[in-house]
């Protein structure tokens, strides 16, 4: 009985030993059906991962205060997340505390979306440690690539353009793509989505913006993987 429990306080205190991360998250308490349904929705739209209850930003285990914590987490997945996110739980005894483990499954249907604070239903994404609205881009690469049919694009000035300034360049936002290139925003948007869909880009999003880098895995052509239609 006693190396049971020690079991389980060590695979507790072993997952909490990696820190939040991109696919691990720590909840002191949950207070608020709405609020979790984000954590939950950006777990599901990216890789999936944990969400380890009672447990403190700093790892200390503090232990879940309450039962009703379990059901703020049902009423989030069943009332606050579209569509619904289907979840598994475990109870570990922590030196006599309680820690609910929260596996979310990654989405093969999304994306899932929740109400951000003013009620408005938005898609998030985990990045890092950090919950982080979708942008415009991902959403769109996202329809992209649950179409069946292939992708085939034009090499006009358009990619000419961003491609010569990102291998002049490390990275570059899609204002400045506008700006260099002298297009709208829904063409640029256009052009990102492509090129991401195809591999070519990746984009890099933060807090406060997103960039856009070449894909360091492709070979020196950059249009090898393209189905290229001359102008």
């Amino acid at each position: 009985m006693y190396a049971y429990i020690e079991e389980m306080s060590a695979y507790i205190q072993k997952l909490i030993a990696q820190g939040e991360h991109l696919q691990l998250d720590f909840k002191f308490e949950i207070s608020d059906s709405k609020k979790i349904a984000r954590s939950l929705v950006a777990f599901a739209n990216t890789e999936g991962g944990k969400l380890l209850v009672g447990v403190k930003d700093n790892g200390v285990v503090a232990g879940v205060r309450s039962e009703e914590e379990y059901y703020m987490v049902e009423a989030a997945a069943q009332m606050y997340c579209r569509p619904q996110i289907e979840f598994a739980t475990r109870e570990w005894d922590v030196d006599g505390k309680k820690v609910l483990e929260i596996d979310i499954p990654k989405s093969n249907s999304g994306p899932y979306s929740a109400p951000d604070k003013d009620g408005k239903w938005m898609v998030y994404i985990r990045v890092h440690d950090q919950n982080l609205l979708a942008n415009t881009v991902l959403l769109k690469v996202w329809q992209m690539k649950k179409r069946k049919k292939g992708i085939t694009i034009r090499y006009t000035d358009k990619e000419k353009v961003l491609l010569e300034y990102l291998d002049q360049n490390n990275n570059i936002t899609i204002s400045k793509f506008q700006r260099i290139a002298g297009i709208s925003r829904q063409v640029a948007e256009k052009v990102l989505v492509d090129l991401i869909t195809l591999q070519i880009i990746y984009m890099d999003i933060t807090e406060k913006s997103t960039f856009y880098l070449i894909n360091p895995d492709i070979n020196s052509d950059p249009f090898s993987k393209m189905k290229i239609k001359s102008r």
